[in-house]
This record gives C-alpha cells, structure tokens and sequence, in this order.
C-alpha cells in the first residue's frame, strides 16, 4: 500500500511511527511532517489546508489510503473531496466530522438520541446565554461552538465566571467565528476518560481508553491548553465499563450519523465523564487525541494498517488479539509560556539520548530543522513516550528520558499518570 499521512504534530508522528511498521506499506508520505516523522516517512510542503494540494497529491502518487490527522480538514471536507476523486480516506465527511466542528451540532444528535450527556442548551444572543447560566447555577460550562483548539471550553465556577466567559466568546470573539455560538451546560463531575473506538460507516470497534491532562500545571491547575500528557490503559475504565459506553453511546452516534445521512468512518474520540449515574459524554471529536495517540499506538496490538483500512472502506473488521496488559505515558515538553505566547528557535538538546532508555519514543510535536540543528517551532514541542509492564515503571521510564532533555523555556508536568480520580 501507498499511504498518506496529513498532519504535523505530535499524533501524526505516532501515526506515521506505527504504520511504517506495517508489512503491507511500501510508501509512506506525510504533509507536511515534521522532522521525527522524516524518520518514518517521506515529508511532503503542503499544510493541512490545503486541500486542493492534497487531493491532487493523492491523485498524482496513486495512494491507496490517506489518513487525515487532524480535526479541521476534517470539518473543511477534506474527506469529502478525496472521495469525490476516487481516493480512500480515514476520517469521516464533513457532515460527520460536525460533531466535532459544532457542539450544537454534536449536542442536538445527543439530545435526539437519548445519548447521556450533560443538561444543556444553545444560544447565539449573550443575555439569553447570561439568562440560562443562572437558570443552571454554578458551576457550570460555556462551550464555544466551532473548533477552538482545545481551549474553546470554560469552566464557570460562579456567574461572574459565566459572565466573562460569555463575553470572551461573544462580545470579545477570542476565538472568532467558532465562538458566535455557544453552547451551555451543567458541569459533570467524576473522572474524566478519553475512550477511542473505530467506525466503519454502520459498526464501531472498541480500541482502548486513556487520561489527558488538559491544564498547564500539576495538580489540574492553570489554564487548558492542547494536552500536556497522557496515560493508558486507565484503572476505572474496565471491560464492563467498555460494554456500557459501547452500547449507550458508540454504537447509538454511529447508527444516528448513519440514519441522519452522514455516515460516520474513522475514529470517534469520546470524552466522557464517568458520573455517579454512569459516563457521560463531554465532547465528541472526529480524530485520534493528541497527546492520547501517543500512549496508544505504542499499545496497539498487531498492525494497526488493516484496522484503518477497514473503516475507510466499510468493510468487516479484521480478528484483533487481545490488547497487551502494559501502560504507557506520554509527557509533552512544552516551550516557555504556552499555553501563553512562546518564542520558538529554541536547539533541543539530548532527544537521542533519551531514545535509549528501554522502551521510550520521542513523538515531535512542534519541531523543525535549522542549518541542521533541531529546534522548537510550536507551543507543545516533544512528547515523551515510555510503555513498560506496569503504570509506575513507564512513569518512571518516561520521566528518565525526560531528564536526558533540554530547551530553553523547557516546562512540563511531572504528575501525568499520577492523577487521582475526583
């Protein structure tokens, strides 16, 4: 197979690291890349927007798959148009890929459905929004509607909160269009899962679960910010608990997307909350999570190819052995005031070094080659990755390698994995 991988990050570094693995890959490309991906892949100058370069791409190197990383060709019809040219593609069609690019959207499926998720309601008007934060009592949730890189959600811990998140939304437009709209709800409480499953237009497969952890700093606190590490498998989220959200919720999106006329092939990321009256869904997204990919591909049992091809094609899902009991942890290197404005050019120092410790992978996240130096060009840089037979010896693998680097303006969590459900 001739593939293609779109996307740049620290996911689709995890992607590309696991799919060249496969037997049945003879060519690997990505755009753009980044440099850990020129490892694995051929690095093609053409960005994740552009989707017109993209399509004529596939077309011209006759790729049998593409697999889209992440969300925002996605929501842009990328899919859409790579079908329209003949072209496989995992990930689903723009009015599929809606529920994650409009809450509303993926809200009102729920409530349609009877698929759990928090009390809620939309609005477009700010005193209407202000209206129903008081009608639903701190703490609550104000949602920007469209795609906001992971930090369009807002926790309310009074109405004053509410009120400022509103406006930030609304009358400030921090997040532009995406913010017009928004979407607000009760706040859930329990722990929080990131749950992963594959769809083939009308069937879905169970992958496996794992724990972001969203703010800047240890113990939850500061602002959120795209992920800052990740754990897998996750203690609380056991084979029963799998079933449930399979029956209650995977399986009644897909089959509503499907009914709706927007049937649904990729991966369905579901953030869920696992409430004292059974998970809840946060949020739907219509990719793989970064930094959760990172600590999953290194679980993935087998070859992932088949899985990929499956969903993109409709077609039956291939035997999968029984995932392996090991854990892995993913530490994300971040540069000096993200989630904040950051410098980037920063040399990184010891990342193959760190590649020695038994078991760890260094995904590049925001990096970049310069007069042959590796340097920091985004907020979210590396994304230290260590699997071992047990959470605690990958903890501590991962944190070891993390030691052997160096960057200016370096910071990073140093509880991921250590977390305690609320």
């Amino acid at each position: 197979m001739r593939m293609l991988i779109v996307g740049g990050g620290g996911r689709e570094h995890a992607l590309a690291w696991k799919i060249a693995q496969s037997p049945r890959v003879t060519a690997l490309f990505t755009a753009p890349g980044n440099p850990g991906i020129a490892r694995h892949a051929v690095c093609v100058p053409l960005t994740a927007d552009a989707l017109d370069g993209l399509v004529a791409f596939a077309r011209r190197e006759r790729i049998d798959l593409t697999v889209v990383g992440p969300e925002a060709p996605l929501v842009a019809g990328l899919a859409d148009r790579l079908l329209d040219a003949g072209l496989a593609v995992f990930g689903p069609i723009a009015p599929a890929a809606a529920i994650e690019g409009s809450k509303a959207f993926a809200k009102d499926l729920m409530a349609r459905n009877a698929i759990p998720t928090a009390r809620f309601a939309t609005f477009a008007d700010p005193a209407r929004a202000r209206g129903y934060c008081r009608e639903v009592g701190p703490p609550l949730v104000v949602k920007a509607d469209g795609l906001a890189g992971g930090k369009g959600a807002i926790v309310c811990r009074t109405l004053a909160d509410a009120d400022e998140a509103v406006a930030e939304c609304m009358e400030r437009a921090a997040f532009g269009a995406a913010g017009a709209t928004v979407v607000v709800e009760e706040f859930l409480s329990g722990e929080e899962v990131s749950f992963f499953a594959l769809a083939n237009g009308a069937d879905a497969l169970p992958l496996a679960a794992a724990q972001d952890h969203k703010t800047v700093f240890d113990g939850d606190q500061g602002p959120n910010t795209g992920g800052m590490g990740a754990y897998s498998p996750v203690a609380s989220f056991d084979a029963a608990m799998e079933r449930r959200v399979m029956d209650t919720i995977v399986r009644p999106t897909i089959a509503a997307l499907a009914k709706d006329g927007a049937p649904y092939r990729g991966v369905l990321y579901v953030g869920l909350m696992l409430t004292a009256e059974g998970p809840k869904v946060i949020e739907f997204n219509c990719r793989f999570g970064d930094p959760e990919c990172q600590a999953l591909v290194v679980r993935v049992p087998g070859d992932l190819v088949p899985l990929l091809v499956a969903a993109a094609h409709g077609g039956p899902w291939p035997e999968v052995g029984p995932w392996p009991t090991r854990a892995s942890v993913c530490v994300v290197l971040a540069s000096g005031g993200y989630p904040g404005k950051y410098g980037t050019g920063a040399a990184i120092e010891g990342v193959e070094s760190a590649e020695t410790a038994p078991g760890v992978t260094v995904f590049h996240a925001g990096t970049a080659l310069r007069d042959g130096r590796l340097v920091t060009a985004g907020g979210r840089v590396l994304g230290v990755t260590a699997v071992a037979g047990d959470l605690a010896t990958a903890i501590a693998r991962a944190y070891g390698a993390v030691g052997a680097i160096r960057f200016e303006g370096m910071h990073y969590r140093r509880d991921i994995g250590r977390r305690r459900p609320a």
